[in-house]
Protein backbone atom coordinates (compact mmCIF):
# COMPACT_ATOMS: atom_id res chain seq x y z
CA UNK A 1 0.00 0.00 0.00
CA UNK A 2 1.21 3.49 -0.78
CA UNK A 3 3.04 5.02 2.16
CA UNK A 4 2.43 1.78 4.05
CA UNK A 5 5.40 2.48 6.33
CA UNK A 6 3.28 5.21 7.94
CA UNK A 7 0.46 2.82 8.85
CA UNK A 8 -0.16 -0.56 10.40
CA UNK A 9 -3.42 -2.39 10.96
CA UNK A 10 -4.54 -5.43 12.96
CA UNK A 11 -7.10 -8.15 12.18
CA UNK A 12 -8.80 -7.62 15.55
CA UNK A 13 -11.45 -5.03 14.81
CA UNK A 14 -9.54 -3.85 11.70
CA UNK A 15 -7.66 -1.71 14.22
CA UNK A 16 -5.58 1.27 13.11
CA UNK A 17 -2.43 0.45 15.07
CA UNK A 18 -0.09 3.12 13.74
CA UNK A 19 -0.58 6.43 11.93
CA UNK A 20 2.82 8.06 11.63
CA UNK A 21 3.50 11.66 10.69
CA UNK A 22 7.12 12.81 10.51
CA UNK A 23 8.03 9.71 12.50
CA UNK A 24 5.46 10.44 15.23
CA UNK A 25 2.67 7.90 15.83
CA UNK A 26 -0.41 10.04 16.42
CA UNK A 27 -2.77 7.24 17.53
CA UNK A 28 -2.81 5.50 20.90
CA UNK A 29 -2.15 1.79 20.77
CA UNK A 30 0.25 -1.03 21.43
CA UNK A 31 3.08 -2.70 19.48
CA UNK A 32 1.52 -6.13 20.14
CA UNK A 33 -2.08 -7.32 19.61
CA UNK A 34 -2.77 -8.78 23.05
CA UNK A 35 -3.41 -5.56 25.09
CA UNK A 36 -6.08 -4.45 22.63
CA UNK A 37 -8.40 -7.13 24.02
CA UNK A 38 -8.94 -4.98 27.12
CA UNK A 39 -8.26 -1.50 25.74
CA UNK A 40 -10.98 1.20 25.65
CA UNK A 41 -11.63 0.77 21.92
CA UNK A 42 -8.15 1.96 20.82
CA UNK A 43 -8.24 2.21 17.01
CA UNK A 44 -11.20 -0.15 16.68
CA UNK A 45 -13.90 -0.42 14.04
CA UNK A 46 -17.11 0.04 16.04
CA UNK A 47 -20.35 -1.76 15.16
CA UNK A 48 -22.89 -3.10 14.58
CA UNK A 49 -24.08 0.26 15.92
CA UNK A 50 -21.63 2.85 17.22
CA UNK A 51 -22.35 5.04 20.23
CA UNK A 52 -25.41 4.56 22.44
CA UNK A 53 -28.89 3.07 22.13
CA UNK A 54 -31.18 4.13 24.96
CA UNK A 55 -32.66 1.37 27.13
CA UNK A 56 -30.69 -1.10 24.98
CA UNK A 57 -33.67 -1.80 22.75
CA UNK A 58 -35.30 -0.85 19.46
CA UNK A 59 -38.27 -1.86 17.31
CA UNK A 60 -37.85 -3.33 13.84
CA UNK A 61 -39.42 -6.08 11.73
CA UNK A 62 -42.57 -5.74 13.84
CA UNK A 63 -40.84 -6.72 17.08
CA UNK A 64 -38.72 -5.36 19.90
CA UNK A 65 -35.05 -6.31 20.02
CA UNK A 66 -33.21 -6.35 23.35
CA UNK A 67 -29.48 -5.64 23.28
CA UNK A 68 -26.77 -6.11 25.87
CA UNK A 69 -26.72 -3.19 28.31
CA UNK A 70 -23.04 -2.43 28.86
CA UNK A 71 -23.27 1.19 30.08
CA UNK A 72 -25.91 1.34 32.78
CA UNK A 73 -29.20 0.76 30.99
CA UNK A 74 -27.72 1.76 27.62
CA UNK A 75 -26.11 -0.25 24.85
CA UNK A 76 -22.70 1.18 23.89
CA UNK A 77 -20.51 0.60 20.81
CA UNK A 78 -22.06 -2.69 19.73
CA UNK A 79 -22.30 -4.38 23.10
CA UNK A 80 -20.26 -6.62 25.35
CA UNK A 81 -18.15 -7.79 22.42
CA UNK A 82 -18.74 -5.39 19.56
CA UNK A 83 -17.01 -5.54 16.18
CA UNK A 84 -13.90 -3.91 17.59
CA UNK A 85 -13.17 -7.08 19.57
CA UNK A 86 -13.90 -9.48 16.68
CA UNK A 87 -11.35 -11.09 14.38
CA UNK A 88 -11.61 -9.79 10.81
CA UNK A 89 -10.32 -11.40 7.64
CA UNK A 90 -7.43 -9.32 6.33
CA UNK A 91 -5.56 -7.20 5.66
CA UNK A 92 -5.82 -8.16 2.00
CA UNK A 93 -3.97 -5.94 -0.52
CA UNK A 94 -6.42 -4.72 -3.18
CA UNK A 95 -6.74 -2.07 -5.87
CA UNK A 96 -9.45 0.41 -4.90
CA UNK A 97 -10.39 3.14 -7.38
CA UNK A 98 -6.95 2.86 -8.94
CA UNK A 99 -5.10 3.07 -5.64
CA UNK A 100 -3.37 0.49 -3.49
CA UNK A 101 -5.50 -0.31 -0.46
CA UNK A 102 -6.02 -2.99 2.16
CA UNK A 103 -9.36 -4.71 2.72
CA UNK A 104 -10.76 -6.18 5.92
CA UNK A 105 -14.02 -8.16 6.00
CA UNK A 106 -16.23 -9.44 8.79
CA UNK A 107 -19.47 -11.46 8.75
CA UNK A 108 -21.73 -10.65 11.69
CA UNK A 109 -24.26 -13.45 12.29
CA UNK A 110 -27.95 -13.08 13.05
CA UNK A 111 -28.34 -12.45 16.78
CA UNK A 112 -24.81 -11.05 17.19
CA UNK A 113 -25.07 -9.03 20.45
CA UNK A 114 -28.85 -9.10 19.92
CA UNK A 115 -28.95 -7.55 16.45
CA UNK A 116 -31.15 -9.14 13.76
CA UNK A 117 -29.91 -10.49 10.43
CA UNK A 118 -26.58 -11.63 9.04
CA UNK A 119 -24.58 -8.71 7.67
CA UNK A 120 -21.26 -8.47 5.89
CA UNK A 121 -18.89 -5.59 6.54
CA UNK A 122 -16.07 -4.40 4.31
CA UNK A 123 -13.44 -1.91 5.49
CA UNK A 124 -10.98 -0.37 3.03
CA UNK A 125 -7.97 1.63 4.16
CA UNK A 126 -6.27 3.65 1.43
CA UNK A 127 -3.09 5.48 2.40
CA UNK A 128 -1.01 7.96 0.48
CA UNK A 129 0.57 11.37 0.41
CA UNK A 130 -0.39 14.55 -1.37
CA UNK A 131 1.08 18.01 -1.67
CA UNK A 132 -1.05 20.95 -0.60
CA UNK A 133 0.31 24.49 -0.41
CA UNK A 134 3.83 23.13 -0.73
CA UNK A 135 3.40 20.76 2.23
CA UNK A 136 3.44 16.97 1.96
CA UNK A 137 0.46 15.52 3.82
CA UNK A 138 -0.04 11.95 4.98
CA UNK A 139 -3.50 10.72 3.99
CA UNK A 140 -5.67 7.88 5.28
CA UNK A 141 -9.05 7.24 3.68
CA UNK A 142 -11.37 4.84 5.49
CA UNK A 143 -14.35 3.40 3.66
CA UNK A 144 -17.14 1.23 5.11
CA UNK A 145 -19.70 -0.90 3.30
CA UNK A 146 -22.35 -3.11 4.93
CA UNK A 147 -24.99 -5.37 3.37
CA UNK A 148 -27.76 -7.48 4.89
CA UNK A 149 -27.06 -10.91 3.40
CA UNK A 150 -29.01 -13.31 5.62
CA UNK A 151 -32.59 -14.45 5.10
CA UNK A 152 -33.52 -14.17 8.79
CA UNK A 153 -35.24 -10.78 8.50
CA UNK A 154 -36.01 -7.94 6.12
CA UNK A 155 -34.10 -5.16 7.86
CA UNK A 156 -31.52 -4.42 10.53
CA UNK A 157 -29.64 -1.38 11.82
CA UNK A 158 -26.06 -0.28 11.15
CA UNK A 159 -23.81 2.61 12.20
CA UNK A 160 -20.05 2.07 11.81
CA UNK A 161 -17.15 4.28 12.86
CA UNK A 162 -13.53 4.13 13.97
CA UNK A 163 -12.64 4.79 17.60
CA UNK A 164 -9.04 5.91 17.18
CA UNK A 165 -7.56 8.10 19.91
CA UNK A 166 -5.36 10.88 18.52
CA UNK A 167 -2.56 12.79 20.23
CA UNK A 168 -0.44 15.19 18.16
CA UNK A 169 1.53 16.52 21.13
CA UNK A 170 4.86 15.10 22.29
CA UNK A 171 3.56 14.56 25.83
CA UNK A 172 1.30 12.11 27.67
CA UNK A 173 -1.84 14.23 27.14
CA UNK A 174 -3.53 16.39 24.52
CA UNK A 175 -2.92 19.56 26.53
CA UNK A 176 -1.94 22.52 24.37
CA UNK A 177 -3.64 21.21 21.23
CA UNK A 178 -5.37 23.89 19.18
CA UNK A 179 -8.82 22.70 18.12
CA UNK A 180 -11.15 24.11 15.49
CA UNK A 181 -14.57 22.50 15.13
CA UNK A 182 -16.25 23.22 11.82
CA UNK A 183 -19.73 23.10 13.32
CA UNK A 184 -21.15 24.27 16.63
CA UNK A 185 -24.38 22.26 16.39
CA UNK A 186 -24.74 19.20 18.64
CA UNK A 187 -27.26 16.63 19.80
CA UNK A 188 -28.66 17.61 23.19
CA UNK A 189 -28.58 14.59 25.52
CA UNK A 190 -30.16 13.54 28.81
CA UNK A 191 -28.35 12.39 31.95
CA UNK A 192 -27.64 9.02 30.30
CA UNK A 193 -26.10 10.64 27.21
CA UNK A 194 -29.10 9.69 25.06
CA UNK A 195 -30.34 12.38 22.63
CA UNK A 196 -33.51 14.25 23.50
CA UNK A 197 -34.21 14.91 19.81
CA UNK A 198 -33.09 18.54 19.97
CA UNK A 199 -30.19 20.04 18.02
CA UNK A 200 -28.69 23.21 19.48
CA UNK A 201 -25.49 25.26 19.55
CA UNK A 202 -22.86 23.78 21.87
CA UNK A 203 -22.12 26.16 24.76
CA UNK A 204 -18.80 27.94 24.40
CA UNK A 205 -17.98 26.64 20.92
CA UNK A 206 -18.13 28.68 17.73
CA UNK A 207 -17.77 27.01 14.35
CA UNK A 208 -14.42 27.93 12.85
CA UNK A 209 -13.08 29.54 16.04
CA UNK A 210 -10.00 27.89 17.56
CA UNK A 211 -9.79 26.97 21.24
CA UNK A 212 -6.94 25.38 23.20
CA UNK A 213 -7.20 22.21 25.27
CA UNK A 214 -6.06 22.67 28.85
CA UNK A 215 -5.10 19.98 31.37
CA UNK A 216 -8.77 19.36 32.29
CA UNK A 217 -11.00 21.74 30.34
CA UNK A 218 -12.80 21.91 28.07
CA UNK A 219 -14.14 18.43 28.78
CA UNK A 220 -16.18 17.33 25.75
CA UNK A 221 -17.95 14.08 24.90
CA UNK A 222 -20.73 15.06 22.54
CA UNK A 223 -22.08 14.39 19.07
CA UNK A 224 -21.56 17.38 16.79
CA UNK A 225 -23.87 17.75 13.82
CA UNK A 226 -22.70 18.55 10.30
CA UNK A 227 -26.09 18.04 8.63
CA UNK A 228 -29.06 19.15 10.74
CA UNK A 229 -31.62 17.96 8.18
CA UNK A 230 -31.13 14.29 7.27
CA UNK A 231 -34.50 13.32 5.84
CA UNK A 232 -32.89 12.99 2.39
CA UNK A 233 -29.59 11.53 3.61
CA UNK A 234 -28.67 8.49 1.50
CA UNK A 235 -28.01 5.26 3.37
CA UNK A 236 -24.71 5.09 1.50
CA UNK A 237 -23.12 8.51 1.96
CA UNK A 238 -19.90 7.81 0.04
CA UNK A 239 -20.90 9.80 -3.05
CA UNK A 240 -21.55 12.92 -0.99
CA UNK A 241 -18.83 15.58 -0.87
CA UNK A 242 -16.38 15.30 1.99
CA UNK A 243 -17.03 17.97 4.61
CA UNK A 244 -14.53 19.22 7.22
CA UNK A 245 -15.24 18.07 10.77
CA UNK A 246 -12.30 19.24 12.85
CA UNK A 247 -8.80 20.72 12.54
CA UNK A 248 -6.05 20.11 15.10
CA UNK A 249 -2.65 21.74 15.49
CA UNK A 250 0.01 21.71 18.18
CA UNK A 251 2.41 24.67 18.42
CA UNK A 252 5.24 22.64 19.95
CA UNK A 253 5.31 19.64 17.61
CA UNK A 254 4.06 21.62 14.57
CA UNK A 255 1.84 18.62 13.79
CA UNK A 256 -1.57 19.12 12.19
CA UNK A 257 -4.56 16.86 11.62
CA UNK A 258 -7.66 17.62 9.55
CA UNK A 259 -10.60 15.20 9.45
CA UNK A 260 -13.23 15.10 6.70
CA UNK A 261 -16.23 12.83 6.22
CA UNK A 262 -19.37 12.15 4.21
CA UNK A 263 -21.20 11.40 7.48
CA UNK A 264 -23.77 13.76 9.04
CA UNK A 265 -22.24 13.92 12.53
CA UNK A 266 -19.27 13.02 14.70
CA UNK A 267 -18.65 12.29 18.35
CA UNK A 268 -15.86 14.46 19.75
CA UNK A 269 -14.41 13.03 22.96
CA UNK A 270 -11.50 14.55 24.86
CA UNK A 271 -10.62 11.34 26.67
CA UNK A 272 -11.62 12.04 30.27
CA UNK A 273 -12.10 8.37 31.16
CA UNK A 274 -8.93 6.86 29.64
CA UNK A 275 -7.24 4.62 32.21
CA UNK A 276 -4.97 1.85 30.93
CA UNK A 277 -2.15 0.05 32.68
CA UNK A 278 1.43 0.07 31.49
CA UNK A 279 2.72 -2.90 29.49
CA UNK A 280 6.30 -4.04 28.98
CA UNK A 281 6.74 -1.57 26.12
CA UNK A 282 3.90 0.94 26.55
CA UNK A 283 3.32 3.51 29.31
CA UNK A 284 0.11 3.74 31.28
CA UNK A 285 -2.42 6.11 29.75
CA UNK A 286 -4.60 8.40 31.81
CA UNK A 287 -7.28 11.06 31.27
CA UNK A 288 -6.84 13.11 28.09
CA UNK A 289 -4.10 10.88 26.72
CA UNK A 290 -5.90 11.15 23.40
CA UNK A 291 -9.05 12.42 21.72
CA UNK A 292 -11.60 10.74 19.46
CA UNK A 293 -13.31 12.06 16.34
CA UNK A 294 -15.93 9.41 15.49
CA UNK A 295 -17.68 10.23 12.21
CA UNK A 296 -21.04 8.44 12.11
CA UNK A 297 -24.82 8.77 12.07
CA UNK A 298 -26.72 10.40 14.92
CA UNK A 299 -26.64 8.72 18.34
CA UNK A 300 -29.55 6.33 18.91
CA UNK A 301 -31.07 7.26 15.54
CA UNK A 302 -33.21 4.12 15.38
CA UNK A 303 -35.33 5.35 18.29
CA UNK A 304 -36.04 8.81 16.86
CA UNK A 305 -38.62 8.62 14.02
CA UNK A 306 -37.08 11.54 12.09
CA UNK A 307 -33.62 9.94 12.24
CA UNK A 308 -34.35 6.24 11.64
CA UNK A 309 -33.59 6.46 7.92
CA UNK A 310 -29.92 7.05 8.79
CA UNK A 311 -29.41 3.55 10.19
CA UNK A 312 -32.11 1.12 8.97
CA UNK A 313 -30.63 -1.25 6.37
CA UNK A 314 -33.04 -3.29 4.26
CA UNK A 315 -32.28 -6.32 2.14
CA UNK A 316 -30.83 -5.27 -1.22
CA UNK A 317 -29.54 -1.94 0.10
CA UNK A 318 -25.98 -0.88 0.89
CA UNK A 319 -24.92 1.11 3.95
CA UNK A 320 -21.75 3.08 3.28
CA UNK A 321 -19.54 5.83 4.70
CA UNK A 322 -16.19 7.49 4.01
CA UNK A 323 -13.80 9.44 6.24
CA UNK A 324 -10.44 11.02 5.38
CA UNK A 325 -7.63 12.02 7.75
CA UNK A 326 -4.91 14.41 6.55
CA UNK A 327 -1.88 14.92 8.78
CA UNK A 328 1.36 16.85 8.33
CA UNK A 329 4.19 18.68 10.05
CA UNK A 330 4.43 22.37 9.28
Amino acid sequence: MSSESNFSFLPQGAIIQEFKVAGHNIVLGYPHPEPYATSPFFGETIGRVANRIGNSEFELNGKTYKLHANEGTSHLHGGKQGWGKKHFDGPKPVNRHGKESVLFTYSSPDGDEGYPGTVELKVWYTAGTEAEDGVSKTILQTEYEVELVGSECEETIVNVTNHGYFNISDGPTIEGTEVTLHTSKYLVVDDKNIPTGKIEDFPGVQAGKTFILGPVEPDIDHCFVVDTDTKDLPLDTRERPLKPLISLAHPKTKLHLDVFSTEPSFQYYTGKHINTEATADTPARGPRAGMCIEAARYIGAVNVPEWRNQVVLKRGQVWGAKTVHKAWKA
